[in-house]
């Protein structure tokens, strides 16, 4: 057939030209991945002996979908023996037109693999065109078989030879694709578990969740600079705004915050409603003074942001969005707490108390961020004498501090 694939292709015996070098790679794989390898890695030595023991193809390309709030896959492109490695966009992606327009969606919605011979007109397939103006005379894609069919994952290969693929050529691809397969697969469900991992908990948790810190009350006593931010006048916002766009202000205060916070070094623990708490441990690495700078080069960035922010949206006096930050340093309990089945990865503790405290107290004070008298003595850094002050179910006056 001059496009598509001939019938029962994929039934027909492996090629005795075609064996040894399959036979060849299947123990190569077995080997080279007795000891954990990145696909990146792993790939090239893959491409090298398809192209050189197996079918004389000179482009290969394995797509794999991934779950992640920002990226929509991962890529790896061998060709002429070099390796390119790409990411994908999520937002938009599967609308785009190179998207719509490419053998992967065919393959995505059939479930089947893809062939068109090169010699002649492609049709309105831009990375056809491209490979046939770079000398490909045929193109073959094939859907990996993983367990998990709902997402793309595929590898496609172009040759330049004469003639293009014969029907064993055909055949022997796809053998070296289904033996590639399982590892790929490892690779994909391995990152889906750390990219699940990091956005829900965090990279620091994710961590220790991973090396194996799982079992309820299992905590460790760790210093940090802790941050505590709330929203003002969240409630009257949520009852007065179509639930769209709370989700969405959310997600921008959310968004905004975290921005700040990772540039610094922290990790936010949990959004509680329309609050957040985060982190900047002490580490080997991290002393007090440095974590506490982070902390409060953290707050007075995200200060500047909302203020940008407001001012861009035209919002002043009660509708502009407004908050409180308190942010004091010592020791908390991080580590398991819950249900036998259902666990939280969090930090508690008198210190974590007081950074509420604080927050609360922005509020009477009318100051978006308050410290603590430890967090200001290990900060190193001139801050705004506010006097002594009560905080809630916490015994004594506390010397409270603000920014300029």
């Amino acid at each position: 057939m001059q496009d598509g694939l001939p019938p029962d292709w994929d039934c027909r015996p492996i090629a005795d030209r075609h064996r040894a070098g399959l036979e060849a790679l299947g123990l190569w794989l077995v080997d080279a991945t007795r000891r954990p390898v990145p696909l990146k890695g792993l790939f090239p030595g893959f491409c090298e002996r398809v192209a050189q023991t197996i079918v004389p193809a000179w482009r290969i390309h394995i797509g794999l979908e991934v779950l992640h709030p920002e990226i929509s896959g991962t890529m790896l492109v061998w060709s002429d023996e070099t390796i390119e490695f790409g990411e994908r966009a999520r937002q938009g992606v599967m609308q785009s037109t190179g998207y719509l327009t490419s053998p992967t969606k065919i393959v995505d919605d059939t479930e089947r693999a893809y062939r068109r011979r090169l010699d002649g007109d492609v049709g309105d397939m831009p990375l056809l065109q491209e490979l046939q103006q770079q000398g490909s005379t045929d193109y073959l894609i094939t859907p990996l078989p993983f367990l998990d069919t709902s997402r793309t994952r595929f590898l496609s290969f172009a040759t330049r030879q004469p003639g293009g693929f014969d029907d064993d050529d055909l055949k022997a691809l796809d053998t070296a694709a289904r033996l590639f397969s399982p590892y790929a697969e490892r690779q994909v469900w391995k990152r889906i578990a750390l990219d699940l991992l990091d956005t829900y908990v965090g990279a620091r948790t994710s961590q220790r969740i991973v090396e194996g810190q799982i079992e309820r009350g299992e905590v460790d006593w760790i210093e940090a600079a802790i941050w505590l931010a709330d929203m003002r006048a969240f409630t009257r916002r949520s009852e007065t705004n179509a639930i769209r766009d709370v989700v969405a202000m959310l997600n921008g205060w959310f968004g905004d915050m975290g921005v700040a916070i990772e540039a610094e070094g922290g990790e936010i623990l949990k959004f509680i409603g329309d609050a957040v708490l985060a982190i900047f441990p002490v580490t080997a690495e991290t002393d007090r003074g440095t974590a506490c700078a982070a902390a409060l080069a953290a707050a007075e960035a995200f200060c500047a942001k909302v203020d940008a922010t407001n001012a861009e949206r035209g919002l002043a006096g009660p509708d502009a969005v407004d908050f409180g930050i308190g942010l004091h340093l010592g020791e908390i309990a991080y580590g398991n707490i819950g249900a036998a089945r259902r666990l939280d990865f969090t930090v508690i503790g008198p210190a974590v108390n007081r950074a509420s405290r604080l927050e609360e107290l922005t509020k009477t004070l009318r100051r978006r961020v308050l410290v603590s008298e430890p967090f200001r003595d290990a900060c190193g850094r001139p801050l705004l004498d506010l006097g002594r002050h009560v905080l809630r179910d916490v015994e004594g006056t506390h010397r409270i501090f603000g920014i300029g």
